[in-house]
């Protein structure tokens, strides 16, 4: 494989889709090695078929607001590689919503569900549309005028949507409503639903709960634990709100954490029950103060990666918000780890002054995948129309977490890579999805 050359054919065919193309080459690079050790790989042409999506789909979203203005925004769904299981991942609601991030969440989505060991392929869909500052009414509107496209292209057993940025409970609960009153079936199409219709417990919770299970395997390696450590999270949705709560049950310390408008700051901690309390009404970090007037909010969330220092970092809001400059902060401030609860929050150079400064970190298709997992889980408790308590699930979500940082730490060992979670993830997921593509032939 010629990481160069394999690039260059992308680049031409998908001219200006950055985020697609930065996360196809962070896994190239990491698994050359690999691939040149099997043959049959290249005979298949693994990797060509792997970077390019089985299907997009593209499509217009018309709904009328309040006002009776009628509005127009673009849906997407990308259905990326059903070689493992259905083709699963969440539904992005967010004006930056594209086709390039939308197919860098889908390739990374494939390493992702992978990695959980459960039969799940990766895909990720989306719209440019904006919930923030809609009324419950247009959002209803608009997510029925986005599933009556949408429907025809998922099912069970085809493709199973989640949540995302934007997309939380009530936006999924929406969409099925849709989805179920046209197919004229109750299926468990969707994962998120509410817990009357389907939903699993501790769903809410997992992705977060899942990154600090991580983290706590990888301090463990070096004989460290969240007990006593400063912590610094961004964003306060829901992957930043239950890291919180996790981190300080596990004993650790979240002395700031950030949203789009700046960041809230307390030496003595940031109380999780009051962050949720502001996650579930959806407001911003900043009222924070309302609750405890002694802590401190400073405008730009960029600030908190610059001037809090901090043991251990859990990037939680969005793609590329920490590039080189940020991580070298975070390195003087006293990091000892950083995993990643966003899908790619650290740029490539970010990352090369973590690995050059020697402290933990842990890639978000490993560390994040707890949010994944847990949706197969609803899938697994919808198809056997049962429901298991939150310790049952948050059981097997912990168990989740711990294989999958083992399958990283052995994948990196066995082909050289040291102690290199990066590597390891790409390694590990990579193999299991082109061992059964070449199972099945030159099917797609």
């Amino acid at each position: 494989m010629d990481v160069k050359v394999i690039m260059a054919n992308l680049e031409a065919k998908h001219p200006g889709e950055s985020e697609y193309l930065q996360a196809v080459q962070e896994v190239l690079e990491s698994i050359e090695e690999v691939y040149n050790q099997h043959p049959e790989y290249e005979k298949a042409k693994i990797v060509e078929r792997m970077v390019e999506p089985d299907r997009i789909f593209t499509f217009r979203v018309t709904w009328v607001d309040d006002n009776g203005d009628v509005q127009t925004n673009l849906g997407y769904r990308v259905q990326f590689n059903s070689a493992i299981g259905p083709y699963k991942g969440g539904i992005r609601l967010h004006p930056s919503v594209n086709a390039s991030i939308i197919k860098f969440l889908g390739f990374e989505q494939v390493f992702k569900n992978s990695l959980t060991s459960l039969p799940m392929g990766g895909g990720k869909g989306g719209c440019d549309f904006n919930p923030i500052g809609k009324s419950d009414l247009e959002i209803m509107r608009f997510c029925q005028s986005f599933m009556t496209e949408l429907y025809r292209h998922i099912g069970p057993d085809t493709d199973v949507p989640a949540g995302d940025i934007g997309t939380g409970a009530r936006e999924i609960g929406y969409m099925f409503g849709q989805y179920k009153r046209i197919r004229n079936e109750w299926t468990g199409t969707l994962t998120g639903k509410g817990l009357s219709y389907g939903g699993s417990l501790a769903r809410t919770e997992a992705t977060g709960f899942g990154l600090c299970y991580f983290t706590k395997e990888m301090l463990a390696s070096k004989g460290e634990s969240f007990e006593g450590k400063r912590v610094i999270i961004s964003g306060s949705g829901n992957v930043g709100t239950y890291a919180n709560k996790k981190t300080t049950q596990l004993g650790g310390k979240v002395v700031a954490q950030s949203d789009v408008s700046g960041y809230v700051y307390d030496e003595n901690g940031i109380d999780y029950k009051i962050v949720e309390k502001i996650y579930q009404h959806r407001g911003l970090i900043s009222e924070y103060l309302d609750y405890v007037p002694t802590a401190k909010f400073v405008e730009g969330p960029r600030n908190m990666w610059l001037d809090v220092k901090a043991d251990v970092v859990l990037p939680c809001a969005t793609q590329n918000e920490i590039d080189e400059e940020a991580a070298k902060a975070i390195v003087a401030n006293g990091a000892m780890a950083l995993a990643e609860g966003a899908n790619m929050p650290c740029t490539p150079e970010a990352i090369k002054v973590y690995k050059e400064a020697g402290i933990l970190y842990a890639p978000g298709k490993a560390a994040n995948a707890g949010g994944v997992a847990t949706s197969g889980l609803e899938m697994t408790q919808n198809s056997e129309r049962l429901s298991w308590t939150f310790d049952e699930v948050d059981a097997k979500l912990e168990s989740i977490m711990k294989n999958i940082y083992k399958s990283c730490v052995d994948a990196a060992a066995e082909y050289g890579f040291g102690y290199d979670l990066e590597a390891g993830a790409n390694i590990a997921g990579f193999k299991k999805v082109a061992e059964a593509m070449i199972a099945q032939g030159v099917a797609y």
